[in-house]
């Protein structure tokens, strides 16, 4: 029998002495906000460290990819106090729609009922976590980081399944079959792991998923009558012009990384662009489902090792933002 390691933990300040000097900066990082993503289950992207906002400064500011809403990120090395739960509320007034995220080394009993209590009274355009950082090694590995959920919006669990019900209520049957086949694909991706996260079924022709910026979606889409199904990156906004050019610039090297010539469709009629790989389906045909569902996530899966690092590199500092 193999011999396993024993999981030692390591106190944050052996590692973050300073909050502002070593753990915003780390958290701050690509990779790092991508774990605390995952966590979270909201696509993240960098917008600012320190900003003020109002009469404070904000620790790290972010944007959800998805929703293009803000997320802002408050920490702590120590235990919560009364000082940064104000903080928290005067951001969160200071932002129309916004994601409050607070993580500490230890999130008291009195804070964490006040994040559930704020989050009970509070609409959908306001949520708040609370979160706990840990760091473990085993043995002289380097120490490991984990975030520990202690405080979350309750609302997708009580307002899903009312809108579920509404919806299936409702739905005509091209919109059943649109949300059943998508669950299909979000089951087999969440069976596969890796970065891709599941989201929820929608019942329409597309969804998408985050891949790292601001205004880029990669989505899957399907027509039911002209009958296929395509994996996108799909380019929205005032950036999307000059992301889809920075991103043609590379198009031979894009298309041998992904294996396939992808079509590249600049949308001139449209401020939107698109790049895509398409498969002839009999989405009608359930029985194909499985091997439609396969081919969806695997290709998207391969768009998104091929295109997040360079979509996340894309360089916006010369639009202006009344462009």
């Amino acid at each position: 029998m193999s011999e396993l390691g024993r999981l030692n933990r390591v106190e944050l300040r052996d590692i973050w002495q300073s909050e502002a000097q070593d753990f915003t900066p780390w958290l701050a990082r690509e990779d790092n906000l991508a774990l605390l993503g995952e966590t979270l289950e909201i696509d993240l992207e960098l917008e600012a460290v320190e900003q003020n906002v109002g009469p404070f400064r904000a620790d790290i500011l972010c944007k959800n990819t998805l929703s293009d809403r803000w997320v802002l990120v408050e920490n702590q090395l120590e235990r919560t106090d009364h000082t940064h739960l104000g903080q928290l509320m005067t951001y969160a007034a200071g932002l129309d729609a916004v994601t409050i995220v607070w993580i500490a080394a230890r999130v008291a009993d009195e804070h964490r009922a006040a994040m559930d209590w704020l989050n009970e009274i509070t609409d959908t355009e306001v949520r708040f976590f609370a979160l706990e950082v840990e760091l473990w090694r085993i043995g002289d590995s380097p120490a490991a980081p984990k975030f520990n959920v202690v405080s979350k919006p309750n609302d997708w669990s009580r307002n899903t399944a009312a809108a579920k019900r509404t919806v299936e209520d409702t739905l005509t049957p091209t919109r059943a079959l649109q949300q059943r086949y998508w669950n299909g694909v979000q089951a087999l991706l969440a069976q596969n792991g890796g970065p891709m996260r599941p989201v929820s079924a929608p019942a329409q022709s597309w969804l998408s998923h985050g891949i790292g910026k601001t205004g880029v979606g990669l989505n899957m889409a399907m027509n039911t009558r002209e009958n296929w199904v395509r994996v996108e990156i799909y380019l929205a906004g005032k950036w999307a012009k000059q992301d889809f050019a920075a991103l043609e610039a590379r198009k031979p090297e894009l298309d041998t990384a992904f294996g396939s010539a992808l079509e590249w469709q600049g949308l001139p009629e449209k401020q939107d662009a698109r790049i895509c790989h398409l498969l002839k389906a009999d989405i009608a045909n359930e029985a194909e489902w499985p091997r439609q569902h396969e081919w969806l996530v695997r290709n998207a899966v391969r768009m998104r090792e091929v295109f997040h690092p360079h979509v996340t590199r894309l360089d916006r500092r010369d639009v202006r933002e009344d462009d």
